[in-house]
């Protein structure tokens, strides 16, 4: 079973959990690290022998157009998260257009790719923007791996399904959930992030396995650059349950993203997209 291996290309700053401490007009007089550590990510990547998918901010994108080119030719596959990490259910639908479209303007002049999948910042697709994936599809997108299908402080819908599910009629768009497990009749989240660096390893084998050998179905997990990142700058103003979020673990981070590479089988989600769009039909 292949499963799917994605990264949320984004700098520290840029993190839902910072958007209500750091301003966004003062991103540019940052450090900015992402660079640095999406090379990392690539180096470990090619140290493993895997290809991924990097769901890119236009941001980023404008600013470090031959970085979209290293991971291209790495052979991995640029997608969008969007312009500058803005959420979903902060746009009005012309606003979201927009949004997709300056996004993907850069990211494709600066790979040289077609961009064809989406990712919403912070999972932000939910029933609060109904139109979202209708926009998507106009916009000729393959698939969306926007949503969380979990209860969350900062995110999710629960109601939606936990794999592949066609979200508007008579298109062939995709939505492709992260991996949750089932304990119970509990779903618990376990698509990455956060959630494989601040708990155990065992805790993410077990639920791949899960969704593997019972579902029969790929994992879709996903991490960012500045999660193997422990000496980036720290936010003495945020929240302290946001910068223990965010801080805590990261150096392990790269161990246990190692372990994950032996464990499993992996590729971009480009190439599970169509299998699970037929299995969604």
């Amino acid at each position: 079973m292949r499963n799917a291996l994605s990264v949320d290309v984004e700098d520290w700053f840029q993190v839902g959990a910072f958007e209500r401490t750091i301003d966004r007009a003062d991103w540019d007089s940052l450090s900015h690290r992402v660079e640095r550590n999406t090379d990392a990510v690539l180096d470990l990547f090619a140290q493993a022998g895997v290809s991924a998918t990097f769901f890119t901010l236009g941001w980023v994108a404008e600013r470090y157009p031959a970085l979209m080119r290293r991971i291209v030719d790495a052979g991995h596959e640029v997608a969008s998260h969007g312009y500058d990490h803005a959420r979903v259910f902060t746009f009005t639908p012309d606003q979201f257009r927009a949004d997709l479209r300056k996004a993907r303007g850069l990211l494709e002049d600066a790979s040289g790719q077609a961009v064809t999948g989406y990712r919403a910042p912070s999972f932000s697709i939910d029933p609060r923007t109904p139109w979202a994936h209708a926009i998507l599809a106009e916009e000729g997108y393959r698939y969306s791996s926007s949503v969380a299908p979990i209860r969350h402080d900062h995110y999710g819908w629960p109601d939606s399904p936990r794999f592949a599910w066609k979200p508007v009629a008579d298109s062939p768009l995709v939505e492709l959930p992260v991996t949750t497990a089932k304990w119970g009749k509990r779903t618990l989240a376990a698509g990455g992030g956060g959630f494989f660096r601040l708990l155990p390893y065992g805790f993410s084998r077990w639920a791949i396995r899960q969704v593997n050998e019972e579902a029969k179905r790929p994992a879709i997990i996903y991490f960012h650059p500045w999660e193997i990142d422990p000496g980036q700058p720290r936010v003495a103003g945020a929240p302290l349950r946001s910068r223990l979020r965010h801080y805590s673990n990261l150096s392990v981070m790269a161990d246990k993203l190692r372990r994950l590479t032996r464990d499993f089988a992996w590729t971009r989600v480009d190439a599970l997209a169509d299998a699970e769009a037929a299995r969604a039909a």
